[in-house]
């Protein structure tokens, strides 16, 4: 009953006066519902979708989920149920301790930036875009990844997902995109 409580919502508005559309989290079981749900949610083109951290209260063994505007959540459900992956429950953010975390920073060290997404940290020397440091994590892959990017510039190197496999690599991803967003 709660999952349809918090699918039907409540009688707010989703769009606030200051036109800054409210927010949702989708809460999974595991990591791997998170990246599926991603790649199915914007495989249909849905906009302002956003993996984060969940507020503590809602961290059962899966450190992520997606947050995305409310007003598209009938939208994202029928998406996720028609791909058999609907979340385990859905949260309507708009009080500040509901609030998911952001899983990107970035640290900018002059000569070098480095991003962090989650645990896994990757370091570019910003003049050349080469590829300094890969650490974090703790999945088998990681001293891999780090091979197979160390050295190499940050825009002919291969994305994490093509050569990794685990929640290290997902990580590394959004901080390596992160990273080429902000050199490009």
């Amino acid at each position: 009953m709660g999952f349809l409580k918090n699918l039907i919502g409540s009688t707010k508005k989703d769009e606030p006066a200051d036109g800054v559309a409210e927010q949702g989290l989708l809460i999974f079981e595991s990591v791997n519902d998170v990246i599926q749900a991603e790649a199915t949610l914007k495989k249909a083109a849905f906009e302002g979708i956003k993996v984060v951290a969940p507020p503590p209260q809602y961290r059962t063994g899966c450190d992520l989920a997606i947050q995305f505007p409310i007003i598209e959540r009938m939208g994202i459900i029928r998406e996720l149920e028609n791909s058999n992956n609907a979340p385990r429950d859905i949260i309507h953010v708009n009080e500040e301790l509901m609030q998911p975390t952001e899983i990107c920073s970035v640290k900018d060290f002059g000569q070098y930036l480095m991003v962090r997404s989650a645990n896994m940290k990757i370091t570019v020397e910003k003049e050349t875009k080469k590829i300094v440091n890969i650490s974090g994590g703790g999945c088998s892959d990681v001293p891999y990844l780090a091979q197979q990017m160390i050295g190499k510039n940050l825009f002919d190197a291969a994305s994490p997902r093509q050569i990794g496999y685990t929640l290290c690599a997902y990580t590394l991803e959004i901080a390596f995109n992160e990273a080429q967003r902000i050199l490009a």
